[in-house]
């Protein structure tokens, strides 16, 4: 494969060039779509159609009846590339395999930002559900003329529009011109819920037989003609300075092309992967660095971070009258600062080449990236383009796009060649971007009847993401000898939120004092992790909820529904008890318990999610043995039942390994997390024997995202269960044998 395989093509160029038709959307939940608008106006169009609304630029149709779909989203182990084209399929009458699908390319799809935050379904997939259903259409009334027929006598079969008396029109036949360059309409035609035969099936996942058979799956596996090798010299901690270094001895090393320096910034090019290695090595044993060390202390941390400069914001404050309180509780809850813990650390592909430069990166915004790399190289944007490859674990701001950023600014100092930046383990450890480390307060009170009356919840933390949307948030850009500005963190803004994702409880309480205390200077870096700030509130709102009801003495469970009045809340924690076997009185061996938590990801955006988990302790030990786990969830209108599922199931897997295992060790100078030694994540041996998950289908309802709904309720289930298993209550996170040793008193 050459770089001039993937070569921009123009949408209109290629319109121009006859028989080609191409639609273009992006989505938003229909319930929005066929929404007024926020001055009582005509309905907005459906997700990113907003932004990208002509339907030419979403799907294509060749005059030899090929299908492409565009997507701005990116596969990143979520099955997205299935269930997209599984909603283009249903509404145009094919079969999934008869389209072909682009994901995130700057020079080919429409721009959809970041693939985060679970909106890869209520937004590409909404809007490709509705620009499907429209190209239909359109296909149906040209079809229609051609055979003067009433459009109620023909539909979308197979690639063609059939008439009822057996005449037929290929999709092809029917594109020439700019047919299709109309902008979309904001309600669609949308096929009906009972007629579906792809939607709502289980079909396999079209990114796997790759992953499993040793095809080029991800970026990693990218091999192009004339390929060099680069590696990179990471200081040894935040700030630190090159402070001297002699290259000479490097640069006649076998194979080593070249060695770059610009300030900070130190790496080597060669002709082979193994040459760059040694030459890395020799560099780095040949720098010599000034060191800041003003991390703070880590056995002091959260009082620390509660003593720092903030900005407080209020979320709400809403009072209301209640009955008198008679019972009041009140508790700290703290989780550390957790990584990514990717298997595969980054890497990227770049090549620069008559003043135009590709990357390809795994990172999760190529459009954003595209920009961060232009600004870097001082190229113009229309000269940089970036495609997306998948990438060996990632969810969140990883290590990809500093990869990617590396891989950039080497390839245009050594043009001509692809240049391939692989980083090393204790790299992607050291230096990828944490998810923020939060304090939480919780304060309730009950009245005589064992309902909540009033709550108070603060909580401090950082941002939860510094994503590249310049150079000066990349650490090539940051090390340079002119270095970019490190942009300012923010706070997020609500209903999603950042640290405060979730911070608002989805039960009844009359009275509600919510605060977030925005500290931007934690000295670590940080940025988005899975679920960024919900994993920690719905822990320790669902861990409150326990609290709460064992001293109002109701069952957990009977407790959540006692304060809800969300049918859909409702009916995913009745299910979820249900399957699992809850009940008050079962007798379990010692050691052994049930835990139970729900939450409806950023409150009233995504699915609903009820997680109950059965465990035991291991009191000589504190080892915690995950036995099995049941959850419930409401998406939506279920597209691919098994891809729901999936996403439950490795939610509810990572959320166990953050809770009982991962947190980032450091001292003044230096993370001392740097392999999975000092960062140990949950093997194979210590996962849940089983896993459930149980999806609730409301065909016909939009579609919410999936891929960050387990993680909040899973880490509360797993706290509830350990504190009815050991008797005690554990707060701070993770988990650890020693801290469960240290509670019980062994």
């Amino acid at each position: 494969m050459t770089a001039l395989d993937e070569l921009p093509i123009s949408r209109r160029a290629a319109l121009r060039g006859g028989g080609a038709l191409i639609v273009s959307f992006a989505i938003t939940p229909l319930a929005i779509a066929q929404q007024p608008g926020a001055s009582g106006g005509p309905p907005r169009l459906p997700g990113s159609l907003r932004t990208a609304p002509m339907l030419d630029s979403w799907i294509r149709i060749d005059s030899d009846n090929r299908i492409t779909l565009f997507t701005g989203k990116s596969e990143l182990g979520q099955g997205i590339k299935t269930a997209l084209l599984q909603l283009a399929a249903e509404q145009l009458g094919v079969a999934p395999g008869a389209i072909t699908l682009v994901t995130s390319d700057t020079a080919r799809t429409p721009n959809e930002g970041y693939t985060s935050g679970s909106q890869s379904m209520p937004n590409s997939g909404t809007a490709i559900w509705n620009a499907a259903a429209q190209v239909r259409e359109i296909l149906i009334s040209l079809a229609a003329a051609r055979l003067s027929l009433s459009a109620t006598e023909l539909k979308a079969e197979g690639g063609a529009i059939v008439a009822s008396d057996g005449r037929r029109l290929s999709f092809g036949e029917l594109v020439a011109g700019d047919v299709l360059h109309v902008r979309a309409q904001p309600v669609s035609n949308l096929k009906d819920p009972r007629s579906h035969t792809i939607v709502g099936r289980s079909l396999p996942r079209i990114d796997i037989p790759a992953k499993v058979t040793g095809g080029v799956a991800y970026v990693h596996d990218l091999r192009l003609d004339g390929m060099v090798h680069a590696r990179v010299v990471r200081p040894p901690s935040y700030g630190a300075r090159l402070a001297g270094i002699d290259v000479a001895a490097v640069e006649t090393m076998p194979g080593v092309q070249k060695v770059v320096r610009d300030g900070n910034f130190l790496a080597v090019i060669a002709d082979r992967e193994f040459s760059a290695v040694k030459a890395m090595e020799a560099l780095a044993a040949a720098a010599r660095w000034e060191e800041q060390g003003n991390l703070p202390d880590q056995a002091e941390f959260y009082s620390w971070l509660k003593q720092q400069p903030k900005r407080t914001i209020t979320i709400k404050d809403e009072h209301a009258d209640a009955a008198p309180a008679a019972k009041t509780l009140q508790a700290e809850y703290l989780r550390p600062y957790m990584m990514h813990g990717s298997i595969g650390p980054s890497c990227a592909v770049a090549q620069y080449v008559d003043e135009n430069l590709t990357v390809w990166s795994h990172a999760q915004g190529m459009f954003p990236l595209r920009h961060a790399v232009a600004e870097l190289t001082k190229l113009p944007e229309e000269r940089v383009r970036c495609i997306h490859m998948e990438g060996a674990g990632c969810y969140g701001h990883n290590g990809a796009d500093d990869a990617a950023a590396d891989a950039a600014y080497l390839a245009v100092a050594y043009p001509g060649v692809p240049v391939r930046v692989q980083w090393t383990r204790d790299q992607e450890h050291q230096w990828e971007p944490y998810g923020s480390a939060m304090a939480m307060d919780a304060k309730a009170s009950l009245d005589g009847a064992g309902r909540i009356v009033d709550w108070d919840y603060t909580i401090w933390s950082d941002t939860h993401s510094m994503r590249p949307g310049g150079a000066g948030a990349t650490l090539v850009g940051q090390s340079i000898a002119t270095p970019f500005p490190i942009p300012p963190p923010q706070p997020g803004t609500q209903p999603a939120g950042f640290a405060d994702r979730n911070i608002v409880p989805l039960y009844k309480i009359p009275n509600l004092r919510l605060i977030y205390n925005f500290v931007p200077h934690q000295r670590i870096r940080v940025s988005a992790l899975r679920s960024l700030g919900a994993y920690a509130n719905v822990f320790a709102i669902e861990s409150f909820m326990d609290e709460l009801a064992a001293a109002a003495d109701i069952d957990p469970i009977e407790f959540r529904l006692k304060h809800l009045d969300d049918q859909r809340a409702i009916d995913v924690i009745k299910l979820a008890a249900e399957k699992f076997g809850w009940r008050v009185d079962a007798k379990l061996p010692a050691g052994r318990a049930y835990g139970f938590a729900f939450a409806r990801y950023k409150n009233n955006l995504e699915t609903y999610c009820a997680v109950a988990v059965e465990l035991d302790v291991e009191h000589e030990t504190g080892r915690v043995r995950l036995i099995r786990a049941v959850a419930a969830a409401d998406s939506g209108e279920a597209v691919n039942p098994d891809g729901i599922k999936l996403q439950i199931a490795g939610g509810i897997i990572q959320s166990a390994s953050w809770t009982l295992n991962e947190a980032v060790a450091f001292d003044h100078t230096r993370i001392l997390s740097r392999d999975w030694s000092s960062y140990p994540i949950l093997r194979f041996p210590d996962v849940f024997n089983d896993i459930e998950v149980h999806v609730i289908d409301r065909p016909g309802q939009p579609f919410l995202g999936t891929g960050e709904a387990s993680q909040g309720p899973s880490a509360a289930a797993i706290a509830n269960a350990l504190a009815n298993a050991t008797g005690h209550r554990l707060r701070e996170l993770p988990f650890t044998r020693g801290r469960i040793k240290a509670a019980i008193g062994v």
